[in-house]
C-alpha cells in the first residue's frame, strides 16, 4: 500500500510506472495521483487566498509552480483555466516533478 501511495504527486501514467517498478500496484497509484489532482484543484484557490498569495505576475507564478508541482494535470489544467503565466508555471512544475520523481523515488525506495 505504501508503494503504491509513494509517487501519488505525479501524473497518473509516472505514478504506475514508478508504482510498479518499486513494488507497489499500479492500478491503486493511478487511483491515489487523480484523486490528489482533485483535492489540488479544487482546493488550490482557497488555499492560495488563505495564504495570502496575489494575483499579479509572481503571484500568477507561485500560484501555477504549486499546482503543477502537488496536483500535476489536474492541477496545470485549472492553473491555465484561470490565467495563461499560471498554466505555463503549471506545466513547467508538472514536467520537472515528473522527471525528479520517476527518478528519485525508485533511489529512495531502494534504500528504505
Amino acid at each position: 500500500m505504501l508503494r503504491s501511495l509513494a509517487p501519488k504527486s505525479v501524473t497518473a501514467p509516472v505514478a504506475m510506472g514508478v508504482a510498479d517498478q518499486i513494488g507497489g500496484i499500479a492500478a491503486l497509484a493511478a487511483v491515489f495521483a487523480v484523486v490528489t489532482g482533485l483535492v489540488g484543484a479544487l482546493s488550490g484557490k482557497y488555499v492560495f487566498d488563505a495564504l495570502g498569495i496575489g494575483t499579479d505576475a509572481p503571484g500568477w507564478m507561485a500560484r501555477g509552480f504549486a499546482l503543477g508541482t502537488a496536483a500535476h494535470g489536474i492541477g496545470a489544467a485549472r492553473a491555465l483555466q484561470v490565467h495563461p503565466d499560471a498554466g505555463a508555471w503549471a506545466a513547467l512544475a508538472l514536467g520537472l516533478q515528473a522527471v525528479a520523481a520517476s527518478l528519485l523515488i525508485p533511489l529512495l525506495a531502494r534504500v528504505f
